[in-house]
């Protein structure tokens, strides 16, 4: 265990206060030792979410969890030497052939399989057709010329007007799926099965030496799209001779993630910086949870005991508010109430204006803010601002609205020994999500009676107290974890907190219902997917039943509205943030009814009552008799697991028609409806028995009923151990764990025979099954080594390899909010 001395404010009004001046607080905190893969540092929602991919904040620009650069820059001054703590000062990038998203360009383009040589520059593509960038499927970004078969081959010329001998060449390009490229016939990119949109890589000496002035570049390249959409867009830059002056960093010393804080050890010269990044993520209190306003707080000290000349500076750039850095925007800087507030948002404001998976807010104004004593700031050019602030360490403003400008504030420390201070930063969406044609406001300002101002002010009355409120919940979070689960089960715990809530929007419902909305973060941008939703919520479920109830509150409606009229629930209820019914294109009938049942019975559990599953029992009588009829051997559907494909006899999925079935009937029993309860509960045991016949596969139980020689994780079981029901006979899950323990890898257990990939999520599930501590962290511990190793620096993904350091895809999801399954049985006992 580690002491932290943390330093509270006795007066938040002003922006810093000297440590003689403050009052000291301090506190415990157990240390987290996992390198993550990336660290959470901004987390208000979906889009307002900012993380560092690397183990140094200075490395790289912070950056949204679809990879996006949201650069933030800290730099500390001291004695008038500047150490950057925080971002990159990277230089702008001038077009030599832009990508279409910011030019018009065309390129030749075939969809047959061309010659050999077709990446070379003396290619002969005269029959090739001619097209506009950029090439794709309708649903794709900027697409003028569709593209619908497998295979697109594409030619760019590019006529070399001026001298780039010395200069730095980068390459920006998107893709879906497979994609190669070219330049003059060397290959540049060669991907595997992925999607992404505008990678920026440096063109190496090698292809940039052919890149001569007076003579033409071809830029060539191939995609292959196996499923869904499809793209292909690219361009060629050259940076600019624009002046750095950030050159030089800090040192970094310590990185610490806690469930709601972040915290950074830098030596600055001759002072140590500390600064910690706070979402205040309490939630018992759902005001604050929605509260759109995040910290960065600082302190510094003097290493030598000696007085130091100390101002702080903070610069945010326009890219927060927008969905492409490209989209014109504009920025202001104002007082108001003793607060200073930097704005920025997009000239176009079409609110609610997009939806799907690898999108970022464009409506709505992002702010930095801080207390007016001894701060100056200003809007405009980044590369002015910095000058301004290493030669005079302060910022001027003249009261005009910019545009395309970057936020900055200085905090003048004086002369010390030590000092603390805070910044704030925010959003607000003005609408977050429509539902069902009806555009509903943030939960904080659900009546629209309050401005983002209120919000901050209030944000900053309240910093102190959350501040320490935060540090005893971190400390008490990791206590709890560690003491059923081990550290590394715990430090796990801890990275999940923040990435599980904030993919999510808190909203209300017109008829009142609290809706708690998930969006699929790279796994197609569904709003509201119940097999989201059920991995998700055994952190909600720990902290806040009403949390949970909102997961489930927009499926209940939209089948009790008549609107989904199918005898069981829909998968999701739109694409994000557009929630106006389900836009996947496949049910899946069995998983979505099991689920939901499931999760009802467990807020029942936690609840004590049955007053949640009376409400809704109507529809829920449906459900279940869909599951007695159709659960037992599924018939070729989808389950959560839908990247596997789908498959009939699913032996894991008929274990979640049971648990459905019985929780109908644990229900029915805390209602007072005993004969129901009897009934289904008979069900789901008869259920139960005829599984354990069809399965059985000798020392272990099957992947499907029909297939010997398989096996899969039979996640689903959990339920009937942490309830209690005891509708398998314990030794089904003992004969599981015995078995699994012959399987694992490296980095964990294969979620089933067909491949070595995983879900941590279900393998927190299944270690939850162990009878004993040892076997379970057995169990964790090699998804802690993956998460500590992995070689892709994203937000936590919950489906990736065992053996080996990659992914497979998703990222930064609520699922690792299943991670708290562990600590939901304790709760539960």
């Amino acid at each position: 265990m580690r002491k932290i001395l943390c330093t509270f404010l006795a007066c938040c009004a002003l922006p810093f206060m000297s440590c003689d001046d403050a009052q000291l607080l301090e506190y415990d905190v157990i240390k987290n030792d996992l390198r993550a893969p990336a660290y959470p540092l901004i987390t208000i929602d979906p889009y307002t979410s900012g993380w560092s991919m690397t183990d140094k904040l200075y490395d790289e620009n912070v950056k949204h969890w679809t990879g996006k650069e949201f650069p933030l820059i800290g730099v500390l001054k001291v004695d008038g030497e500047t150490y950057r703590f925080m971002g990159v000062e990277k230089m702008p990038l001038d077009p030599i052939a832009a990508i279409s998203t910011e030019k018009k360009w065309l390129g030749k383009y075939t969809f047959t399989k061309p010659q050999n040589g077709w990446e070379k520059t003396a290619f002969n593509d005269n029959a090739w057709k001619e097209g506009e960038a950029a090439f794709g499927t309708p649903d794709e970004l900027n697409v003028k010329t569709l593209w619908q078969t497998k295979d697109v081959w594409v030619r760019r010329d590019i006529q070399i007007t001026q001298n780039l001998a010395g200069k730095k060449l980068f390459l920006e390009y998107s893709h879906d799926d497979t994609f190669e490229l070219y330049i003059n016939g060397i290959q540049l990119v060669k991907t595997g099965y992925e999607w992404r949109k505008n990678v920026l890589v440096p063109i190496p000496d090698e292809i940039a030496k052919t890149i001569v002035q007076g003579e033409k570049t071809v830029i060539a390249a191939h995609c292959n799209n196996r499923t869904g959409g499809a793209l292909v867009d690219f361009g060629l830059y050259v940076e600019s001779d624009t002046k750095c002056y950030l050159g030089q960093t800090a040192q970094q010393t310590s990185v610490d993630v806690q469930a709601t804080q972040t915290h950074y050890t830098f030596d600055c010269g001759n002072v140590e910086l500390k600064v910690s990044f706070m979402a205040p993520l309490l939630m018992d209190d759902l005001e604050l949870v929605s509260r759109p306003v995040n910290y960065i707080s600082y302190a510094v000290s003097s290493k030598d005991g000696q007085e130091h000349d100390v101002d702080l500076y903070l610069e945010g750039s326009p890219n927060w508010a927008l969905n492409f850095p490209i989209q014109d925007n504009k920025a202001e800087a104002y007082q108001k109430d003793g607060l200073v507030y930097l704005k920025t948002g997009s000239t176009t404001q079409d609110i609610l204006g997009k939806r799907g998976d690898d999108i970022r807010i464009d409506w709505g104004y992002f702010y930095l803010a801080s207390e007016t004593a001894n701060t100056t700031y200003s809007v405009g050019n980044p590369f002015e601002l910095r000058q301004a602030f290493v030669q005079n360490s302060v910022l001027t403003n003249d009261g005009a609205e910019k545009e395309r400008a970057s936020l900055a504030l200085v905090h003048d420390l004086g002369k010390t020994k030590s000092a603390n201070g805070k910044f704030m930063l925010g959003y607000d969406d003005i609408y977050s999500i429509q539902y069902f044609g009806d555009n509903l406001r943030p939960y904080w300002n659900k009546d629209g009676s309050k401005t983002i101002e209120n919000a901050f002010a209030q944000a900053a009355k309240d910093y102190v107290s959350l501040r320490e409120k935060c540090y005893v919940f971190d400390k008490e979070l990791m206590e709890s974890a560690r003491k059923v689960g081990g550290q590394k089960y715990a430090e796990l715990c801890a990275l999940a907190y923040r990435q599980s809530i904030s993919a999510h929007k808190l909203v209300e419902a017109p008829n009142g219902d609290l809706l708690f909305l998930s969006k699929e973060n790279f796994s197609n941008g569904s709003i509201g997917t119940v097999d989201v939703t059920y991995p998700s919520a055994p952190l909600f479920l720990y902290y806040n039943p009403e949390l949970a109830k909102g997961l489930l509150n927009h499926i209940f409606y939209y089948s009790e509205s008549g609107k989904w009229k199918k005898p069981f629930p829909s998968h999701d209820v739109g694409t994000y943030p557009l929630a106006n019914g389900q836009t996947y294109g496949d049910d899946m009938p069995v998983e979505e009814a099991g689920n939901m049942l499931t999760l009802a019975a467990a807020v029942t559990a936690i609840e004590g009552n049955a007053t949640y599953a009376e409400k809704h029992w109507d529809v829920m009588t449906i459900w279940a008799d869909y599951l007695s009829e159709n659960g037992l051997d599924p018939d070729n559907q989808l389950c959560t697991d839908d990247f596997a494909g789908h498959f009939a006899h699913n032996v894991n999925l008929s274990v979640k028609a049971i648990m459905g079935v019985a929780s109908y009937g644990y229900m029915a029993e805390k209602m007072g409806k005993q004969d129901i309860a009897d009934k289904y509960k008979n069900k789901a045991k008869e259920m139960a028995a005829e599984w354990m016949k069809m399965a059985d596969d000798g020392d272990h139980y099957r992947l499907t009923f029909d297939k010997a020689g398989t096996w899969s994780q039979k996640y689903n079981l959990i339920w009937d151990k942490l309830l209690n029901w005891n509708i398998f006979p314990a030794e089904v899950r003992e004969k599981e764990i015995a078995y699994y323990l012959t399987k694992q890898n490296e980095y964990g257990l294969p979620l089933d025979n067909r491949s070595t990939y995983t879900k941590s999520d279900w393998i927190m599930w299944t270690a939850t099954l162990a009878s004993d501590q040892a076997t379970f962290e057995t169990f964790i511990n090699p998804v802690h080594k993956f998460m500590n190793e992995t070689e892709d620096r994203i937000p936590m993904s919950d489906w990736y390899y065992t053996d080996s350091k990659k992914h497979v895809g998703f990222q930064a999801r609520s699922v690792v909010g299943g991670y708290y399954i562990k600590m939901l049985e304790e709760k539960l006992k």
